[in-house]
């Protein structure tokens, strides 16, 4: 009997313990949420985002979660109707609610980023963005979303978050360590350049090598603990949908005919245009002598020559300016030497996939591939590309003579480095653009959450109670049986 009352004491000890000896235990970090809408010049997208609580040296490390198209053009397109801008966003915010969780909702920071189409409706009429972005915002503030603003980017800021974006979507900041079980900074980072080109705009972004004085952009900030430089630089009206337009207004002024010959357009392709067209962007509606912007039309008739094409293009740029100088492109703007590789994404990419021009292929190749598309016929072009939009089809000959005048003789790429070019719009299974870096930097103004503490039991404490009890009660049932 004293046997069984001592096994039954301890027991009983034994579970008392067992439940009071506790420790603190660390739940796993809960998934936030974010969204950005990338409101270009043609068009508008929402990207979201997802993170873990628990940040890495105060960043968010982020996936992409959804994307989405935002039907018709882009916001500024709704200057003398900014309702319309708000009411366009709808339908990606409807189907943003179904990827991020209810519980989560509240709490998923949204913002708006507008780039080079707002930026040049802001120059042309400043109350008019004002008001479309009020009509955007108004839409967003109904969603139960935590709406922290919808602003026009600098150009700086749009190249310097490609950059960002890049970078981060190919590790260069951080990468995971399956030996260590966390997020490492690479021993010798790779830093890669970003080059841009969207409808109003274009962005070069890089880490120049050595010291560099004298910058005239210069984008500074902090990811996962470090420190980062870059130069960037953005050229507003040199985006290539603006860079049509320009163009256009430069061979009808030279002319100054009603039939004017358009060296980029296909043989037998005719575009009729109205003058007027020309004031509604800041890039074309500047007084030119030799014009007279009134309403008449002017037809252009394309005449499919290559060597004019590329000869018409470079007399958009201001290379006189530079005068002999390697460090700057046009337009007297200083620029540090490119160095190292770079990713070139948005209209760089789809311009060159089109042709088929990849990775690999020698300037001289991509030179004779562009030369013998733009002597290919109107006829010829519609029946092999039937597909294609008629708008944009013969539109390719001018984007890629410009993209190869924009590379080679205001970036100064030259034959050697030409091969440091890697034309992409994905890494991973994520989009290739400013809105990444962008969700990224203000993860950093997000304060990392403190660690949920829960009270547990300790795993091999509780392990090795449980089994003292059962050994026990049995060795006591024993005692009582014999």
């Amino acid at each position: 009997t004293a046997i069984v009352g001592a096994l039954i004491a301890l027991s009983i000890i034994a579970l008392v313990l067992s439940l009071v000896k506790i420790e603190d235990v660390t739940l796993p970090p809960t998934v936030k949420y974010g969204m950005v809408f990338d409101a270009g010049s043609s068009h508008t997208s929402l990207f979201v985002y997802e993170w873990d609580s628990d940040k890495e040296n105060d960043t968010g490390v982020v996936s992409q979660t959804l994307s989405c198209d935002v039907q018709g053009q882009g916001i500024s397109s709704y200057a003398n109707d900014p309702p319309k801008a708000g009411d366009s966003l709808r339908e990606c915010l409807d189907k943003a609610l179904k990827v991020i969780p209810a519980a989560k909702q509240r709490d998923a920071p949204a913002y708006l980023g507008a780039t080079a189409g707002m930026r040049l409706l802001r120059e042309q009429n400043s109350s008019a963005a004002d008001r479309v972005l009020a009509e955007v915002a108004k839409t967003m503030r109904e969603y139960p979303v935590a709406f922290k603003g919808a602003r026009i980017l600098t150009g700086e800021e749009e190249g310097a978050y490609g950059w960002i974006t890049i970078n981060y979507l190919l590790e260069s900041f951080t990468k995971y360590s399956p030996k260590a079980h966390t997020w490492v900074r690479p021993e010798a980072a790779n830093f890669l350049g970003a080059l841009d080109l969207g409808g109003a705009s274009t962005q070069i972004s890089f880490m120049p090598e050595g010291s560099v004085i004298n910058w005239n952009e210069a984008s500074k900030f902090t990811l996962y603990g470090y420190n980062y430089n870059i130069s960037a630089h953005s050229y507003l009206c040199y985006g290539q949908n603006e860079m049509l337009k320009r163009l256009a207004k430069e061979l009808i002024a030279v002319r100054g005919e009603l039939g004017v010959d358009h060296p980029c357009y296909p043989k037998d392709y005719n575009e009729t245009i109205s003058l007027s067209s020309f004031r509604t962007s800041p890039c074309t509606n500047r007084s030119d002598p030799r014009l007279t912007l009134g309403d008449r039309n002017v037809t252009l008739e394309g005449r499919g020559n290559a060597s004019g094409c590329l000869a018409a293009v470079k007399k958009l740029f201001n290379f006189s300016a530079c005068g002999q100088s390697q460090d700057c492109t046009f337009d007297g703007v200083y620029q540090p030497r490119v160095s190292g590789q770079f990713i070139a994404f948005s209209a760089f990419y789809y311009n060159f996939k089109f042709l088929n021009l990849t990775e690999g292929q020698s300037l001289a190749a991509v030179r004779e591939t562009i030369e013998h598309f733009c002597t290919r016929s109107w006829e010829d072009l519609s029946s092999s590309y039937p597909r294609e939009n008629p708008e944009r089809l013969p539109k390719y000959c001018a984007n890629t003579n410009y993209i190869l005048t924009l590379l080679l003789d205001a970036y100064k790429f030259n034959e050697t480095s030409w091969n440091n070019i890697f034309f992409q719009m994905k890494a991973g299974s994520a989009d290739v653009g400013w809105m990444l870096g962008y969700m990224l930097n203000l993860t950093n103004m997000i304060p990392a959450e403190a660690p949920a503490w829960v009270k547990g039991h300790i795993p091999s404490l509780w392990a090795a109670a449980v089994a003292f009890i059962i050994l026990t009660l049995a060795l006591g049932l024993a005692a009582l049986l014999l």
